[in-house]
């Protein structure tokens, strides 16, 4: 790809280089970039509520079966974290707007379990949705933008209302990336012009990683039990690894996309996002499975579950016994040395644990991927959009591309103060997807990613999954030059071949969390939750934030 085209830094980076496109930038409602944060140490406020912090959805239910808590107390408690932490304190920025509802939903939920009626593990249980995915209601769904501010989408994303149909209590949405990390270049992740720049908080002064910036932050900071993310490329795994979180992005075709704000329908995903694997498996159990206004979720594949999958039943400990984990090198390693240390000492306790290393298994990502990436995604960003559109209410002013492209030019002075949009216009200028260049193009992707990497290696080395650094550690929101990145990241193999990816929190550099991914064939997704759960209870490297102003580097 030439110089001149966007980046998409934290979307895009694999074979130990920043390929090309965009991500989005900092503070757009009052044009500022991110506070003086002043020497590192932590932070003196408040946070109230700390008894809820690093409990599991497991143990908030045990806690409202003693009647030590209630679901309405626990959305209470949150809601007063949030207040605490999100525009005072440590001004997280991790959540748009809550929820008028939440607590006469919390109620009923209560009444029902007064009652002896349970639905299941999420019963009670409050959960944060990321900005781009519909809910129904009083609460908006923008994407972050100005463009689609007060609108409401007419009824809940099928994930959503499968979570409210098991008991979840919808706090409110959360803050990402504008545009879910797709306008324009030279952009900071974390920011929207709803929204402001989401921090991380490990460290305020480094990026939350996009575009579920708002969902790794919030959960990071026990703002909520858990959270709903999506991505098209690595929006799930890169915030849930900046952000010492287990993030799930699913094969293709496993969790509906109906009623999410598209970027790619042949990469975009929703992806729960937790502090530990338990909580994230629950999540999927609920929102995985066929959806009719969805209809890769029903297309025929030899290794899809034809029943309801409960992924709680793969949380097993020795599940890396045994387990043949292929470890690509070139492009994986050598591009930050902590994190390769990092990684060093991940695959000697995977051995340990009873893994079989294949060191190496190369997956050598040819030039040209990432340009058929990009192509792929211009096109199916206009044509899907414009899908999405036609489904919101008639008084949802943008129905199409060239509409947003013009709100953004109208109004530039809040919406482009720090970056542009050139993903749209180059999203814009594209045909539809009959075009020779968009079908060559997915084409090669396929080709690249399935054929000639993932399946071909894991046939040649009989190989159960790959596994690698999810990427690097938070780096330094700059809405100057835009995101910098922090190493090498795995996620465009899984993202563009529609395979599955887990990440777990693998080790701390200065502080700050990296993560270990594990990624591998179609509807694997119960052998890398057992992976990542043997991983977690041999390791529990996952910490609690402290707030830091910034890292602490002795």
């Amino acid at each position: 790809m030439s110089d001149d085209e966007p980046r998409r830094r934290d979307v895009f980076l694999y074979a130990g280089a920043v390929a090309a496109l965009a991500v989005p930038a900092c503070r757009g409602r009052e044009h500022e970039g991110p506070e003086p944060t002043g020497d590192s140490g932590p932070a003196t406020f408040d946070v109230p509520a700390r008894e809820l912090e690093e409990l599991t959805i497991a143990q908030l239910q045990e806690r409202m079966a003693s009647g030590a808590e209630t679901s309405a107390s626990l959305v209470d408690k949150y809601m007063s974290r949030i207040e605490a932490t999100n525009e005072r304190g440590p001004r997280l920025r991790a959540v748009l707007e809550l929820d008028p509802d939440a607590a006469e939903t919390a109620r009923q939920l209560d009444a029902e379990r007064a009652a002896g009626k349970l639905r299941g593990p999420l019963h009670g249980i409050p959960l944060l949705i990321k900005d781009n995915i519909d809910t129904a209601g009083r609460t908006t769904t923008t994407a972050g933008s100005l463009a689609l501010e007060g609108t409401v989408a007419p009824h809940d994303a099928f994930a959503v209302a499968r979570l409210r149909a098991a008991g979840a209590v919808i706090l409110g949405k959360a803050n990402l990336s504008e545009w879910a990390n797709f306008r324009g270049a030279a952009s900071t992740s974390g920011w929207s012009a709803r929204g402001g720049q989401c921090r991380n908080p490990y460290a305020l002064d480094r990026s939350p990683s996009g575009s579920s910036s708002g969902s790794g932050a919030a959960t990071a900071a026990n703002l909520c039990a858990a959270s709903l993310g999506t991505e098209s490329d690595g929006s799930v795994v890169s915030p849930s690894s900046c952000n010492g979180l287990v993030g799930i992005k699913p094969t293709i075709g496993l969790v509906s996309r109906a009623g999410v704000i598209p970027i790619s329908p042949s990469q975009d995903t929703i992806g729960p996002m937790a502090r530990c694997v338990a909580d994230a498996a629950a999540l999927l159990t609920v929102i995985a499975g066929p959806d009719p206004d969805d209809a890769i979720t029903a297309e025929p594949h030899p290794l899809r579950p034809r029943v309801p999958v409960d992924y709680a039943r793969f949380l097993d400990p020795g599940a890396l016994k045994g387990a043949r984990l292929g470890v690509p090198r070139r492009g994986f390693f050598g591009s930050n040395r902590n994190v390769d240390a990092v990684m060093t000492a991940c695959l000697a306790k995977l051995k340990e644990l009873g893994a079989e290393l294949v060191d190496p298994a190369e997956l050598k990502i040819p030039p040209d991927l990432g340009p058929a990436e990009a192509e792929v995604f211009w096109y199916e960003l206009k044509a899907s959009l414009a899908d999405y559109f036609a489904r919101r209410r008639p008084d949802v002013k943008p129905r199409t591309l060239e509409d947003l492209i013009a709100f953004n030019v109208a109004h530039a002075d809040r919406e482009m103060h720090f970056f542009g949009q050139e993903n749209f216009e180059l999203g814009a200028k594209k045909g539809p997807l009959t075009d020779k260049a968009y079908v060559d193009a997915r084409a090669k992707c396929i080709a690249i990613t399935r054929d000639q990497l993932l399946d071909k290696a894991m046939n040649e080395l009989a190989l159960d999954a790959f596994v690698a650094a999810t990427n690097g550690p938070a780096w330094l929101i700059d809405p100057v030059n835009g995101d910098a990145g922090s190493g090498a990241s795995c996620s465009s193999l899984p993202a563009i071949s529609g395979y599955p990816h887990i990440t777990v929190p693998g080790g701390q550099y200065f502080g700050l969390p990296v993560g270990l991914s594990f990624f591998g064939a179609p509807y694997s997704e119960a052998k890398l939750i057992g992976y990542a759960y043997a991983w977690e209870q041999a390791t529990h490297h996952r910490r609690s934030p402290r707030y830091l102003s910034t890292v602490e580097l002795a």
